[in-house]
């Protein structure tokens, strides 16, 4: 059974750092691409970042360019979101979410929600002063 569990999430100042885990659990990300979302309450989700099957491209939001970073190991088993300059807008509940992606599409990423089929439960972020 695939299963993505998240971890890293906690409550920090605004302009601290997280790092956000996404780990694979029966499988590894060899053939998929991976992407993180956020959810505030009352807002639909937002896809944050992905990194291509290949682990070459990433794609990320313009709201988290040059803050976020997403990144994999080279076991292929865990994905990081790396979260610099937090700020109270980035608020929320951090999802990962996994979706296969064919040889011919290994080198692109897309940040949406509906292209992908494997998700995690979620880790929070509060940044609040």
């Amino acid at each position: 059974q695939l299963q993505l569990v998240e971890s890293g999430g906690a409550s920090v100042q605004p302009g601290g750092s997280l790092r956000l885990s996404c780990a694979a659990s029966g499988f590894t990300f060899d053939y998929y691409a991976v992407a993180w979302f956020r959810q505030i309450p009352g807002k639909e989700r937002e896809g944050v970042s992905c990194i291509s099957r290949n682990g070459v491209n990433t794609n990320s939001a313009s709201s988290v360019k040059g803050r976020f970073t997403i990144s994999r190991d080279g076991a292929k088993t865990t994905v990081y979101l790396q979260m610099d300059n937090l700020k109270p807008e980035d608020t929320g509940t951090y999802y990962c979410a996994a979706a296969y992606r064919a040889a011919s599409a290994q080198a692109f990423c897309v940040r949406d929600r509906d292209e992908y089929d494997y998700w995690g439960q979620g880790t929070e972020v509060t940044v609040s002063s």
